[in-house]
């Protein structure tokens, strides 16, 4: 089992940066979440590689893990050791493409698929979204009770993302999650330090 030295990760969204992405993302690894997830997945894979070559330099440089997302490809040439997916991408991997790495992460938001991550090798899952968000706006949150029982559910570490906030993270733990995710905070806080320290 892959174990952090905190139990919140940082998932990056570019978009909600008001500073030079690359300078926010140095603020965060100097404080040492669990790990930065580079989500930008909206990003060409030409674009993505180049930004995922500096990330993994800046989160290196501060002894902290950088988890590319979605670009397997990207993943392979850079020699990066951790990945997060989607289902229908982890569906597609190669027995040998998962021996490259450490840690392999999977975004689940069913009891189903988290089932299905812990069968086709993950080491952790992140589930949600837990509580009501920005970036999933419209869309009805699923919940403690979704959280608990997918944490019952799987012999994995789970990260609750959606909405996670120092006051819900102390539920979140309680419903088995092994910590949680910030995205929008981490993309916008004046302080990275002290929210860390708020959410652990």
């Amino acid at each position: 089992m892959i174990i952090f030295m905190s139990d919140i990760f940082c998932v990056t969204n570019r978009a909600l940066c008001k500073e030079n992405f690359l300078v926010r993302l140095e603020r965060i690894a100097k404080v040492h979440p669990a790990g930065i997830i580079l989500r930008e997945k909206d990003l060409p894979e030409e674009e993505y590689e180049a930004l995922a070559r500096r990330a993994l330099e800046i989160c290196h440089a501060n002894g902290v893990q950088c988890i590319l997302h979605t670009f397997v490809s990207v993943a392979l040439r850079l020699g990066a050791d951790a990945i997060h997916l989607p289902l229908p991408v982890l569906r597609q991997m190669s027995t040998q493409e998962k021996k490259q790495f450490s840690v392999i992460g999977a975004s689940c938001h069913s009891v189903e698929d988290a089932l299905e991550a812990q069968q086709r090798g993950c080491s952790y899952i992140t589930a949600g979204h837990i509580f009501a968000t920005d970036c999933k706006r419209g869309l009805e949150p699923r919940g403690l009770e979704f959280l608990q029982l997918v944490c019952q559910s799987v012999n994995l570490p789970v990260y609750a993302i959606g909405g996670i906030s120092k006051k819900n993270m102390p539920s979140v733990r309680s419903a088995g999650a092994a910590g949680g995710c910030s995205m929008s905070e981490f993309m916008t806080c004046e302080n990275p330090q002290q929210l860390l320290n708020e959410l652990e």
